[in-house]
């Protein structure tokens, strides 16, 4: 059973969640439901203006559906302004799939999923998120071609966990740069907070430099083993913000900046590889403006995953890749710039820069 929603079609009155979807202008909410395999997915399509929607699809045991279809909502549209900031000619997307990762998987599942994303004809291109596997995306990919993100051995462009953390680590310099004037992290204490694919990759460049870091994951075995491989020290979860450090690298999931975290923060510098690291943009954008932290926006310094896949889409090299991702650096020293001199914070410089982005295509492609 497939439903679509036209946001624009709906009464907001008494319903916080369609409200919101109204406000951020989402273009198509999909959800998703199939119970010969149990699929239950949302796919969230928030603006098409520079291209297909291109996001990885996300399985998460959800505590309920409204949680699903908040995280799809703003993820999605995070993925529009990370595409338009990098000059990628896509739009933004995302899916998740509520269930378990480890325990409800199947063939069937993603080929089901795969017929969905086929259905909506190429305006949502799909790739591998939090939970998914490439296996999970060759089942989707017998389904349709609408998926991006491939191993190498079927044509794609392989993990894309390396480019990310290359993209987030470049920003990480760049904040370093204007903060303290040498771009060197050699020295400087950074805590990385999550070290899944992309955070070990992020602390390997980190342990090459000379950093000297502090590694905190919810699973302490793995975070062990990669403290003892990068010459790292391990803190407990839930003591990762009082550490004293120059630099904080959240590289697990969204919202890890809020009221409580803040306001325990001792660091000069945010830059990770998290989507959706400020539980309220404005908000907690500003309280960091305020505290005299460095903010570099997630969606600009972590589009490394998003320019690896988009190479399949455009064709271009790994090292064409590379070049852009490394871009990243000049962006955001240039996004930087643009806080100051226009005394905003540097996650509002980011957005208007990628929205003006949109609506200058935008207004072109209706002139036509």
């Amino acid at each position: 059973m497939e439903s679509v929603i036209d946001v624009k079609e709906m009464t907001v009155d008494n319903n916080p969640v369609i409200e919101k979807m109204a406000i951020n202008d989402h273009e198509q909410v999909v959800f998703c439901q199939d119970q010969a395999t149990g699929l239950k997915a949302i796919i969230a399509i928030h603006n098409t203006t520079l291209g297909p929607a291109l996001g990885g699809t996300r399985m998460w045991m959800y505590n309920n559906e409204l949680e699903a279809l908040n995280d799809v909502l703003r993820l999605s549209r995070g993925m529009t302004f990370k595409a338009s900031i990098t000059g990628l000619n896509l739009g933004g997307g995302k899916a998740v799939i509520i269930g378990d990762s480890y325990t409800q998987k199947s063939e069937a599942l993603f080929r089901r999923f795969g017929k969905f994303v086929e259905s909506l004809s190429g305006k949502y291109i799909t790739a591998e998120d939090v939970g998914i596997s490439p296996q999970d995306m060759e089942y989707v990919k017998m389904e349709t071609n609408h998926v991006s993100g491939l191993p190498v051995s079927l044509g794609g462009s392989g993990d894309p966990s390396p480019v990310t953390a290359y993209g987030v680590y470049m920003g990480m310099k760049a904040a370093a740069k204007e903060m303290f004037g040498s771009d060197s992290l050699g020295g400087k204490k950074v805590t990385v907070q999550g070290v899944g694919h992309v955070g070990e990759t992020l602390v390997k460049h980190l342990s090459k430099e000379g950093a000297i870091i502090t590694l905190a994951d919810i699973n302490v075995d793995r975070a062990n083993v990669v403290a003892k491989n990068y010459g790292a020290n391990v803190v407990d979860g839930n003591s990762v913000y009082d550490v004293d450090m120059d630099i904080y690298a959240p590289c697990a999931l969204g919202s890890t900046l809020n009221d409580e975290t803040i306001s325990k923060l001792n660091c000069s510098i945010i830059a990770g590889a998290a989507n959706n690291q400020l539980k309220d943009e404005v908000v907690h954008g500003k309280m960091l403006k305020d505290k005299g932290i460095l903010y570099a926006p997630d969606f600009l310094i972590n589009a490394g995953g998003l320019v690896n896949v988009y190479r399949e889409v455009e064709h271009f090299s790994q090292e064409r890749a590379m070049e852009i991702t490394e871009n990243i650096y000049n962006t955001t020293l240039a996004i930087f710039k643009t806080a100051n001199e226009e005394n905003i914070t540097t996650h509002q410089a980011a957005l208007e820069v990628a929205k003006r982005r949109i609506e200058s295509v935008g207004r072109l492609k209706m002139s036509l």
